[in-house]
């Protein structure tokens, strides 16, 4: 008898404990989903653009599938395009985890194996923003890092460090999403090159679900073998947004980058992405 109450006694310690448990984590995950919603309640509610990243926080998987075809006819496809993970851990900041892309080389002149490029990783931190129905605006600031684990010479040889800043402002259905910045090796700049980028997103809210686009992406070269040079491109493209349950969506969006200066390292590349908010 006392043997038999004794384990009836734990066993019900075990099922407390694991109910007890339980609770915890809905409470921690009802509390993580309260905090993004009115972190994001708060900022305007476009759609991330195809190339130029958002300065809105965003949490959602995301995974990008790129073609570029260079001068001397070399066919790459570039699988994960470096996305991954985005997560709102805090009110103002959003983490991004990427997954490693594959790079596929799609010519038989070219000896470069195929492989995983470089692991990265970014931080958003917002400064400011108003909604629609406020001032419709957003400014916020990335630091972003690069670490050299590609395989076969798909990525870098060092590591580099990416701070910019971007910004966003909204009139009615248009909006334009900007962002400027630069990478910087953390060893051997002078040979991989210290490139400074802008991006700009043109974008028109068609209906509810349709943002056609227009993006225009230039990089000045300073140093590396490309010094003094200057590449851009027009993408026009357009983007897709629809809600499934409750804050689970998905958001599939393509586009082509045409090239606009005499120096470009590709043209006519294809941009496809797929995002599953949540």
């Amino acid at each position: 008898m006392h043997r038999s109450l004794t384990r009836t006694l734990t066993l019900f310690g075990i099922l407390a404990a694991a109910a007890s448990a339980l609770h915890a984590q809905d409470s921690f995950l009802d509390h993580w989903q309260a905090r993004v919603n009115s972190t994001q309640a708060e900022q305007p509610h476009w759609v991330t653009p195809l190339v130029t990243v958002t300065p809105r926080l965003e949490q959602e998987f995301r995974t990008d599938f790129v073609r570029q075809v260079t001068p001397t006819h070399l066919d790459t496809w570039n699988y994960g395009n470096g996305k991954g993970l985005e997560l709102i851990p805090t009110r103002h900041i959003e983490l991004i985890f990427n997954v490693p892309p594959y790079i596929q080389h799609n010519s038989p002149s070219i000896k470069t194996k195929d492989g995983f490029g470089d692991v990265s990783f970014l931080l958003k931190y917002r400064f400011l923003a108003s909604n629609e129905e406020k001032h419709n605006y957003i400014l916020t600031a990335f630091v972003g890092g690069s670490l050299p684990t590609g395989s076969y010479s798909n990525g870098s040889t060092d590591a580099s460090v990416s701070p910019t800043l971007a910004a966003g402002k909204g009139i009615g259905k248009f909006d334009i999403q900007s962002t400027i910045g630069t990478t910087l090796p953390v060893a051997n700049g002078e040979k991989i090159g210290r490139p400074v980028l802008w991006n700009n997103a043109l974008q028109w809210k068609a209906n509810p679900h349709w943002w056609p686009e227009v993006e225009f992406n230039s990089t000045w070269y300073h140093a590396g073998d490309n010094d003094g040079k200057m590449q851009n491109f027009v993408t026009p493209g357009i983007v897709g947004r629809f809600p499934l349950h409750h804050r689970i969506g998905l958001t599939m969006g393509a586009g082509m980058q045409i090239a606009t200066s005499s120096f470009h390292s590709y043209d006519h590349g294809l941009v496809f992405t797929a995002r599953m908010p949540f």
